[in-house]
């Protein structure tokens, strides 16, 4: 099954909610204590720690590939993508996987939260101050009690020639 979600805007990805309020479902993560979302239609798999392997002379945030069911999927190191640093040493980390163009990527976090449904009149734009690593690759901004949530755009995220 094909989830071509990743093309579409973010507003697109919204639903109507019980009072008529559109809203928007997001797998909630952390990539070093910072609080992102990604759109739960973009998200075939959540995945405990699991072993890569090594891919030669693959860009810096291919961290490499694994194996999901017989399908090989490659890992994307968030950290190295959006410039962080790496991840402390013995860190047990997440993958989100997903699939753009018939391919399944794995999506390397430090942590998988939980599933938020937040009102999509509550959306910003991304804000000028965001870091312009973050901005490349984000669709915008939720502020939740004194935390920023950032919308990862996926797609973005997977255009390892384009941005970044």
């Amino acid at each position: 099954m094909s989830l071509d979600v990743l093309d579409r805007p973010i507003s697109a990805l919204a639903g109507a909610g019980a009072d008529g309020d559109a809203e928007q479902m997001l797998v909630t993560l952390l990539l070093a204590s910072q609080l992102c979302g990604i759109p739960v239609l973009a998200v075939r798999d959540v995945l405990g720690e699991q072993t890569i392997a090594r891919i030669p002379l693959a860009p810096a945030e291919v961290a490499g590939s694994l194996n999901l069911r017989g399908r090989i999927v490659t890992a994307i190191d968030l950290r190295r993508r959006l410039r962080l640093p790496p991840a402390p040493e013995g860190t047990r980390r997440m993958s989100v996987v997903t699939e753009q163009g018939g391919e399944l990527y794995a999506l390397l976090v430090d942590q998988v939260s939980e599933v938020m449904t937040l009102r999509a009149a509550a959306f910003e734009p991304v804000p000028p101050t965001l870091p312009a690593e973050w901005a490349a690759h984000s669709a915008g901004i939720y502020r939740l009690d004194g935390r920023l949530l950032v919308v990862l755009d996926v797609a973005r995220l997977l255009a390892l020639g384009g941005a970044g």
